[in-house]
């Protein structure tokens, strides 16, 4: 028999009842991040954005009259088109005269060097790698609720000169450009590079302030022997840096070291100098969070900065193949992001991320990583409001001379003063 809505509405049947009785497990949508993300989302201001497109137009002309989006230039310029351009790390502006970085509250630079790889090299080729996958971000992370472009300023200086196949001259050169930087009061962001450069890159700002620095490293291995081959090579750069006079080596944490790469020789200088070491193991039984919990109070006792060290190769090497001394059972990809996050919120003075290898990666999905790292520690200190944290122990800055070519008087590179007098 035909029942209208209204008769099955008024049944009595047992199986109506039970219905009317049943719980509902799905929670309070209103309550999740992802709705409160989005509402979060309107908070963010978008005059940079308008600033980028308005600057695209200015540099690569009006788009051509079919183009009904009139924020499309002619050439490409800025983040967008992602495939499109000249790639300097998240599309961020090209500061090719150094003497500016200043203006910005970080600073990316390039250690394109692999000297000390005592096995795979290609890491030289990683600041390439990770600025050409790091189109594929925006500046935007919904999650967080952090607009890079919006909320901090940041620049790409290109590359440090290094020297192949000379390592102490190319640490010279690194301990120069990551002091200059510094020195500035933008936050230096190095992308390697072998590990190798973690000792010059320390280096260069330990010598721009008297103030105690300690370091916080993630990696599988301990790297902190004297000598690798009878060179200071990519598996030494702790035993160096905890040289340095303020930089002492109980406030060197390393997290997620383990497995059958660990020399014993670097073990010995572990003990010898009391500095601390957090296994991979020892984070699957205390958790992320008490993990970075373990790690600030270690790394900040006593001192006034913390530097943080990023080795791609602390994370499992079915993740991150493309790097120069893969080694199963790290991290996963979330627990590392996780990880780099809490320590950066207490705010860095700078990091460094190391051991990409292009030759050796899939579909770029180790530059990949790495750029989401760098990313991640930049949104997590804008989150925080700890950008900027370390301008206050500067007191040692370094002053660098420059050369004396004169955009005026010598014309500008390319152009023959025949060409510009016509």
């Amino acid at each position: 028999m035909f029942c209208s809505p209204s008769d099955r509405s008024r049944s009595h049947h047992p199986a109506d009842a039970r219905r009317d009785d049943r719980r509902f497990h799905h929670p309070d949508l209103s309550k999740l991040l992802g709705w409160k993300a989005a509402r979060a989302e309107a908070d963010i201001p978008e005059g940079e954005w308008a600033k980028e497109r308005a600057w695209a137009l200015r540099m690569g002309l009006t788009a051509a009259e079919s183009i009904e989006d009139r924020d499309i230039p002619t050439f490409a310029r800025g983040e967008l088109p992602h495939y499109a351009g000249i790639n300097t790390f998240l599309k961020a502006p090209y500061t090719e005269d150094v003497q500016v970085v200043g203006n910005y509250d970080a600073t990316v630079l390039g250690a394109p060097f692999d000297g000390g790889t005592t096995y795979r090299p290609g890491t030289r080729f990683g600041p390439q790698g990770l600025r050409k996958i790091s189109a594929l971000y925006t500046p935007y992370n919904y999650e967080l609720g952090v607009d890079l472009r919006e909320q901090m300023s940041l620049c790409d200086a290109g590359d440090i000169f290094t020297i192949p196949g000379n390592i102490e001259k190319t640490f010279d050169q690194i301990s120069r450009a990551v002091s200059h930087v510094f020195s500035s009061g933008s936050l230096p962001i190095i992308i390697g590079g072998d590990h190798s450069i973690g000792f010059p890159c320390v280096r260069g700002i330990a010598e721009c302030t008297s103030k105690k620095i300690g370091i916080v490293h993630f990696d599988r291995h301990a790297d902190i022997q004297e000598k690798d081959l009878d060179e200071r090579m990519h598996t030494t750069p702790w035993f160096h840096s905890t040289n340095l006079p303020n930089v002492p080596a109980k406030n060197l944490v390393q997290v997620g070291i383990g497995g059958w790469q660990v020399p014993r020789g670097a073990v010995k200088v572990a003990r010898e100098r009391d500095t601390n070491i957090i296994t991979m193991s020892d984070m699957e039984k205390m958790g992320i969070d008490k993990t970075a919990e373990m790690a600030l109070e270690m790394a900040w006792d006593g001192v006034d900065m913390v530097y943080m060290s990023f080795d791609i190769d602390s994370i499992d090497c079915g993740f991150v193949p493309g790097t120069g001394w893969p080694e199963p059972g790290g991290f996963l990809p979330r627990e590392a992001l996780a990880l780099a996050s809490k320590v950066a919120a207490e705010g860095i003075c700078g990091m460094e991320l190391v051991e990409v290898s292009p030759p050796y990666d899939t579909s770029d999905i180790t530059a990949l990583m790495g750029t989401r790292v760098i990313v991640d520690v930049l949104g997590s200190m804008v989150s925080a409001g700890t950008l900027g944290k370390h301008r206050r122990h500067i007191d040692k800055p370094v002053t660098l001379p420059m050369g004396d070519y004169d955009e005026a008087r010598d014309g500008k590179r390319w152009t023959t003063r025949a060409r510009m007098a016509e």
